[in-house]
């Protein structure tokens, strides 16, 4: 044998396992993925330049085929769809919060920007800083400050909630009138 032929048959043994190793975790996969196979198995796949014979390792099952029958044209009546009204839902109970709660959501997460201006932010407590944003009703800034706004980040995620970011903006709000 020439060394062009050796290594051709080196190449294409290489293939043929590499095929051999590609298939083996395609099945196992397959027989990983649970459920019930009933659909009948599909037959091996080959390669174009060469033909590779690969039995299954599970004995195939015979499986029932359902043909299914033709559907019949009628002509579709219209029908009326009942309308279900919805229950308006109760109201949510209100959350009950400490009395400091915006005080203390304050401290843990709102000085860090208001203390010192941060991103635009308005001091704590700077009348003339607060009265543009004063001068919108108290839900705007719940909800902006909830939600976020320009460069403020939403605050009410996590742990935190609606309520205790709404306590927060009032305590603060307080500090500037």
């Amino acid at each position: 044998m020439t060394m062009q032929q050796n290594t051709i048959k080196k190449k294409s043994v290489a293939k043929l396992a590499l095929t051999s190793l590609s298939l083996s975790a395609l099945l196992a996969l397959s027989a990983c993925s649970g459920g019930d196979n009933t659909a009948a198995e599909e037959p091996a796949a080959t390669n174009e330049t060469e033909a590779v014979a690969v039995e299954p390792e599970a004995p195939a099952t015979e499986t029932e085929v359902v043909t299914p029958e033709p559907a019949v044209e009628a002509e579709a009546e219209p029908t009326e769809v009942p309308v279900v009204e919805a229950e308006p839902e109760a109201a949510a109970e209100p959350e009950v919060l400490a009395a400091d709660a915006g005080a203390q959501l304050y401290e843990k997460q709102c000085k860090v920007c208001h203390e010192n201006g941060l991103l635009e932010a308005p001091k704590f407590g700077d009348k003339e800083a607060w009265a543009p944003r004063l001068a919108k009703d108290i839900e705007t800034l719940h909800m902006h400050s909830a939600k976020g706004f320009n460069k403020m980040p939403a605050q009410a995620v996590g742990d935190v909630t609606e309520a205790q970011v709404h306590a927060a903006v009032d305590y603060m709000v307080a500090a500037a009138r």
